[in-house]
């Protein structure tokens, strides 16, 4: 009961303050703890990328600096294209870059990566993970069949604070 209060208070639907990425990061936060990886990416770091420039990248630092996930470090690294990404748990396009999303679920399919994009319209185009505005707050749209495509598994827990697809 403690864990999905925990959960409750980390997702439930956050206000959006313009482009400030806090609460983006606080939903990243909760997946490293709510997405089943297979076990070979259950090794060394958790990694974490940003595809291109974006303002979450200094959020997730300073989120990595101060959790684990679990007892894994969390590691953010910034990649310039999609030849970089190597081994990953969780892929971040932004908004700019959601043109590589096709791209991106192909490369990160062998890697077993967490791709979570920004844009409307990207969940249904087979992100695993789509942030979303709806009522003017920040929410996540979940595609199940993508997420199954990579090899990951959500929780129940997660399921249930995602807009499914």
């Amino acid at each position: 009961m403690r864990k999905l209060l925990c959960l409750a208070s980390l997702l439930i639907p956050l206000v959006s303050s313009g482009q400030s990425y806090k609460g983006h990061t606080l939903y990243i936060f909760s997946f490293t703890k709510y997405i089943q990886w297979p076990e070979s990416n259950n090794q060394g770091d958790f990694e974490i990328a940003v595809l291109g420039d974006s303002p979450i990248l200094d959020e997730l630092k300073i989120m990595a600096a101060a959790k684990k996930a679990g007892n894994r470090v969390i590691k953010v690294n910034k990649i310039n294209s999609l030849s970089e990404l190597k081994k990953c748990n969780i892929l971040f396009i932004p908004a700019g870059n959601s043109a590589q999303l096709s791209d991106a679920m192909i490369k990160g399919q062998a890697l077993s990566v967490l791709v979570v994009t920004e844009s409307e319209g990207l969940g249904a185009k087979g992100s695993c993970i789509n942030f979303i505005m709806k009522d003017g707050k920040l929410s996540f749209e979940l595609n199940q069949a993508a997420m199954a495509k990579q090899n990951l598994k959500a929780s129940n827990e997660l399921t249930r604070y995602a807009i499914l697809i």
